[in-house]
């Protein structure tokens, strides 16, 4: 029955977010935001301690602190920045299996071929979905799709 209750919860919310779909972005980049801002404050409090002892160690924990306070004020502010460092994130993930792709293509030792044949197409996939992603509204959209997937397979799925 608890299974059941919660498989209709995320039907629901991935009905809700494919109709409202920064319902489904907004609260992610809250959250994500307060999290790096919390990484960042604690970062910042490290270096400064660090100073006594490693000055050098320190001042990197207080800029990447600073850096980390700023992403997550931005975040926090901006669904559309939040779904900009998705995108780049698997932007850069299809980037590296592109190039593991073609490196597995070209290798004439091992039975690789298919593998970088996948990894391609793997990588190629990666840029078309980050291009999309970077738009708050696809990403909100593919949170809703998410949602009612799993909510749909947690109705079926045997206990």
């Amino acid at each position: 029955m608890n299974k059941m209750i919660t498989a209709l919860i995320f039907i629901i919310l991935g009905l809700i977010v494919l109709a409202f779909p920064l319902l489904g972005i907004i609260p992610l980049s809250i959250l994500t935001g307060f999290a790096v801002l919390f990484l960042g404050i604690g970062l910042v409090l490290t270096g400064i301690s660090f100073m006594g002892e490693n000055k050098a160690i320190g001042f990197i924990d207080v800029i990447l602190g600073i850096l980390a306070i700023i992403l997550g004020i931005g975040f926090i502010l901006s669904p559309a920045l939040f779904s900009f460092i998705a995108a780049l994130f698997v932007f850069i993930a299809g980037i590296f299996l592109i190039i593991s792709g073609i490196f597995d293509i070209i290798n004439k030792a091992g039975g690789t071929r298919w593998l970088g044949v996948i990894n391609l197409v793997l990588g190629i996939i990666y840029l078309i979905v980050a291009y999309f992603i970077a738009d708050p509204r696809i990403l909100g959209i593919l949170i809703g799709l998410w949602l009612l997937i799993v909510g749909i397979l947690m109705l079926f799925q045997k206990d």
